[in-house]
């Protein structure tokens, strides 16, 4: 719509969403990291997963935090603390003398993540017109698999650089990090992009939505007037969410249990943790480990995690301009219902794969199009519905609730799939993650409303009425 000033939404977007980048880079990096750190401080399975799943305890601490701190103190001055969280991650990673720093400061990071994971999409959609929301906050996940890919080339351009022109380097503590010990240099490159996002967060403003509910309208009417292009628009947007907080100066827990919104924590609950157990993050945390079991080198693996980190990009740029075409559910539907084919193949493959001498390409053209799949729905879709089936006054305690339940279910599984792979082994596993997908398409058929097109506060009647 003309009144919308889409250029000043999309940057106040891009600027969030950063926080996204931080995201992917901070849980992909892991993967290339893996089998470096194991053989270094001698990990077993368990071990193994502890220091994968480490991180995901911080981001359930975050997302405990994070949306209670952001009704208190605003979106903007939580976002500059996730920068900050980020930043010391990558820098404590980097110089870490012992598995137990290295915990501690992956932790660190864990809650950034959780706090972003939070705050960033809570904002996008807060300062994003109706019409334009699901492609917004869609970028933010696409933010996620940029980051995602990045993690992926780094991890496999430090690799091929530690046995290059890195062996060449006489500094002993620069030789280590990114020569002998290149896992460092992996997990230390996310400083770059954790300050670039403390910069940008100073050219943001607040969230008007927030403002609002702080009664400081004047100062969420000037935000407006630049979001919306006419005084009209912009008044008849302040109008409509101070009706929808009338009679509300703060979020307080018992609000949680009214029976509409109780109904739609429940169910955002659910979708956020099972969407967990649907094996996206096995194939993404644990895929060149995967890949190298199946006869590929390290470097080989890297690459072929970097083509997975690709089509989980390209899926989720389609994602961002068809979802408010296509619309939620629809997207899920179609995208779900391929998840499913394409992990019966994955299982398939690990079950007849010696036997028929199958190629490993066909394991990395089955993870591919289960990624594709699986970005262009349930992980494109996710924060979108979690960012805006919530009512303005306890938005971010909402979120925080569905949060934690997805970064439970994130770091089970993260912690769980060494020992899944070794007990059902690949092909059990992968077929458990196929069965996981029913319960997951029943609930958002049956339970979870359309909300493509629909303003915050026409949701938020939905769970009222």
């Amino acid at each position: 719509m003309k009144e919308v000033n889409l250029r000043y939404s999309s940057f106040l977007a891009v600027v969030a969403a950063l926080g996204g980048f931080l995201f992917g880079y901070d849980t992909a990096v892991i993967s290339g990291t893996i089998s470096q750190v194991a053989a270094q401080f001698h990990l077993d399975a368990i071990s193994k997963g502890w220091y994968v799943g480490c991180a995901l305890i911080g981001s359930i601490v975050g997302v405990s935090i994070a949306g209670l701190l952001s009704d208190f103190f605003g979106r903007k001055k939580i976002l500059l603390l996730a920068a900050v969280l980020f930043a010391v991650s990558a820098i404590g990673c980097a110089v870490s003398a012992d598995i137990l720093q290295l915990v501690v400061y992956r932790i660190v990071g864990g809650i950034g993540i959780g706090v972003v994971s939070i705050v960033s999409p809570l904002y996008i959609s807060e300062v994003s017109a109706a019409q334009y929301r699901g492609r917004m906050v869609a970028l933010y996940q696409l933010a996620i698999t940029i980051g995602f890919l990045g993690a992926y080339l780094v991890n496999f351009g430090l690799l091929s650089f530690s046995t290059g022109g890195a062996a060449d380097i006489t500094v002993p503590t620069l030789h280590k990090i990114f020569a002998s010990e290149v896992w460092r240099s992996m997990l230390g490159m996310a400083m770059g992009p954790a300050l670039l996002f403390f910069i940008t967060i100073f050219f943001i403003p607040e969230s008007p939505r927030w403002l609002i509910l702080k009664k400081r309208e004047p100062k969420a009417k000037q935000t407006l007037m630049r979001i919306f292009r006419t005084e009209t628009a912009a008044g008849r947007e302040l109008n409509a969410t101070r009706d929808a907080v009338a009679g509300e100066t703060k979020s307080e827990w018992r609000t949680l249990l009214r029976p509409g919104i109780l109904k739609a924590i429940l169910i955002g609950s659910a979708i956020a943790i099972l969407g967990q157990f649907m094996g996206v993050n096995a194939v993404l945390y644990y895929g060149p480990e995967i890949f190298e079991n199946n006869g590929l080198s390290g470097g080989d693996s890297l690459f072929y995690q970097v083509m997975v980190g690709l089509a989980n990009m390209i899926a989720t740029v389609i994602a961002v301009f068809i979802i408010d075409r296509v619309g939620r559910k629809n997207l899920i539907y179609y995208g779900v219902t391929a998840m499913i084919i394409f992990l019966i193949l994955t299982s398939a493959y690990f079950t007849f794969a010696d036997a028929l001498a199958l190629p490993g390409i066909l394991l990395l053209i089955f993870f591919m199009a289960y990624i594709f799949s699986c970005a262009i729905s349930i992980s494109a879709v996710i924060f979108v519905l979690l960012s805006e089936m919530y009512p303005t006054k306890v938005r971010g305690m909402a979120m925080s609730v569905a949060g934690l339940s997805l970064w439970t279910g994130t770091y089970l599984i993260g912690q769980l799939t060494p020992v899944l792979l070794e007990t059902l082994t690949p092909a059990g596993t992968f077929i458990l993650f196929a069965v996981m997908c029913i319960p997951y398409m029943l609930i958002i058929w049956k339970l979870v409303p359309e909300t493509t097109g629909k303003s915050l506060e026409e949701i938020e009647r939905y769970w009222m009425k």
